[in-house]
């Protein structure tokens, strides 16, 4: 239950052009706006090592106590798992000093096990799976598919 928004005016950005770009991902319908637009993801804080298999992403909240903060790095994460091959090794961050909880959101978003038993929790899994616009993906986060 939302009782109201968290940052309910946020500075919003223009978005920069690109090519082949299909969606973005945005964590309210309330603020309509992505991820980019509101400053806390950029193409510049994201790193790829193809040749390490590696990708890092820094993400900025928009407020220091942000609610959303694990549930932005879970979305991320599991895009990056539908987008990037499995050997990939993926770090997911806070930017340093944006947030209150810096150092737990980062353990929490790195920590295998939390993650999947985040995504076991079928409420949690469905906020994520609507910010990504991912209703037709239901398997668990290993990748292997849930028995019914």
């Amino acid at each position: 239950m939302t009782l109201g928004l968290i940052n309910a005016n946020p500075v919003v950005h223009a978005k920069k052009e690109r090519v082949a770009r299909t969606e973005d991902l945005h964590a309210d319908d309330a603020h309509p706006y992505s991820l980019e637009q509101l400053s806390v993801l950029s193409e510049e804080s994201v790193t790829v090592d193809d040749k390490l298999g590696r990708i890092l992403i820094t993400f900025t909240p928009t407020i220091q106590h942000c609610s959303m903060a694990t549930v932005i790095g879970l979305c991320l994460r599991v895009k990056l798992k539908h987008c990037f091959p499995p050997h990939y090794k993926v770090d997911i961050k806070v930017s340093p000093g944006s947030h209150a909880d810096e150092e737990s959101v980062n353990k929490q978003l790195n920590d295998k096990e939390r993650v999947a038993a985040a995504l076991e929790n079928p409420n949690l899994r469905q906020l994520v799976d609507e910010c990504l616009g991912l209703a037709l993906h239901r398997g668990s986060y290993s990748g292997q598919s849930e028995s019914k």
